[in-house]
This record gives structure tokens, sequence and C-alpha cells, in this order.
């Protein structure tokens, strides 16, 4: 044997995008053989993960996150297009149990940001805007100190899933379908309203130009309005979905007076 030969370490190691690869490479073998598995129960991929070196609470992460996909899906068409997405989202490993973390978004919504139980399953809520006359009382007079970015929202929703026995992945979302649609009405009956205008100022005996300019303007601006509106809306809310988030991570800030003296509004408990 030559001297300038290296001999080939009997273990040899890979790195992660190696790793990587290789497990990808080997699903997609598997998959055209057709001896894949339709599916694998955690314990089945706890094990796999085991054999590859893979700590199990970042496979338990993994899953959680997986059980929480989903709830915004990619959306098309013209309204999206036009205004943007009609929900917003936000999701967080936090400490706790399902059902701990559950109430305590549960008294967060209907304390702080003056929503009501509308909905309720094992894993999940979803709540509405608090309507009426103590619903209006509360926004109007903000005695937290601070605006509610969710009420204009048609239904709010929160599901979780454990990672572990003191971890739960959580994912908040909200959704202003309703919302978009009013504002997109309202800029289709206000372009109605300029065409009507120039319409009239046509058969009045201006010359076309004079008739379409001052509507096709203000129809603009109006949209542009209305569209920069909406998504304002969407970044607010999705801090205040943040912030609920941070609330459960982080624990509650310190409550002020006005907090105190605005739970004597809140809605009983379900």
């Amino acid at each position: 044997m030559s001297d300038d030969l290296v001999p080939v370490p009997d273990a040899a190691t890979l790195d992660r995008a190696a790793l990587e690869r290789v497990l990808a490479r080997a699903s997609e073998l598997q998959a055209a053989l057709g001896d894949a598995p339709e599916a694998l129960s955690d314990v089945q991929l706890l094990d796999l993960g085991a054999e590859v070196g893979i700590a199990p609470e970042h496979l338990r992460q993994a899953l959680a996150e997986e059980r929480g996909r989903g709830l915004l899906p990619p959306e098309h068409g013209l309204a999206a297009a036009l205004a943007g997405p009609q929900a917003v989202g936000a999701a967080r490993v936090v400490p706790g149990t399902p059902s701990s973390v559950l109430a305590a978004l549960d008294q967060t919504m209907q304390r702080d940001e003056v929503l009501v139980l509308k909905r309720r399953w094992p894993e999940r809520l979803s709540w509405e805007a608090q309507r009426g006359f103590i619903g209006g009382l509360r926004r109007g007079f903000a005695l937290s100190g601070r605006s509610y970015h969710l009420t204009d929202a048609s239904e709010v929703g929160a599901s979780v899933a454990a990672v572990d026995a003191t971890r739960v992945h959580v994912r908040l979302v909200a959704t202003f379908a309703e919302t978009r649609g009013r504002r997109l009405g309202l800029v289709a009956g206000l372009f109605g309203v300029y065409l009507l205008s120039a319409v009239a100022l046509r058969l009045m005996g201006f010359p076309p130009e004079v008739c379409a300019l001052p509507g096709s303007v203000l129809g603009v601006i109006t949209f542009v309005a209305v569209r920069r509106a909406y998504r304002g809306m969407l970044a607010r809310a999705h801090v205040a979905l943040e912030q609920a988030l941070d609330r459960l991570e982080y624990g509650e800030a310190r409550k002020s007076p006005a907090a105190a003296l605005l739970d004597a509004f809140a809605p009983p408990k379900r």
C-alpha cells in the first residue's frame, strides 16, 4: 500500500446538512418503493428521532407546532389582492399546560380585549367582540389605558398542543373577513357614486375628461386610504396577539387602578 493513501476511519460522521440530505433521500427512496408507512405515531417518531440523534424535546415541540399549522392557509382572490389577508396569527411555545394556558387566555381576552367566549373545544377556544351597551361602554371609556385592537375581528381563536409536561405550543388567529368585506363594499359604493356623478356631469354638457377626472382621483384616494387603514388594523391586531402571548410567557403585568375598575364591567365567566 502506498504511503500517500489516507486510511478511511471506521466510523464516518455526518454534519447536520449531510444528515438532512440523507434522511430526505431515504424518505424519497422508501416512498418510491411503495413501502412508506402512511402515518407514524408519536412513539414511533420519537424512536426514529432517537436512532438519528434528535433530542425528544425538539421532536415534541416540532410535533406540537405541526399540529398548530393550517389555521392560516394561503389566501387568493380579488379581496385579498385589493385589501390584504382576512386574518393574522401568532404562535409561540409558552410554559404551562393546555388547560392552564387556555384559562389564562380566556381571562386575557375577556378582561383586556373586551371579548366574550364564543365556542369551546377541548384544545381550542374562540371569542367574539362583546356587543351591547356594556361592551360599548368598556371600549368607549378605555379604562385600561390601552386600545382594543381585536374587537373588529369576527372571531379570535386559540389552539394549544402540549410539547411536554411543562410547555405548550399556542397559536392565536384573529379573523377580519366581515370587516374587510364592509370596507371593500364601502369603496365599491363610493366608486358607484363617483360614476353617477360623472354621468350627471356629462349629461350637463361637460367634456369627458372633466367628467372622469374628479371621480377617478377621488376613487383612487378612497381606495388607498381604506386599504392603508385596513392593513394598519391588521398590524395592530397582530401586535395585540403577540402581547397576549407575552403575558403567557413572561407573566401578567402589574394591574393599574383603572384596569381594576375595568374588571367591574367584565362579563361573568361561562
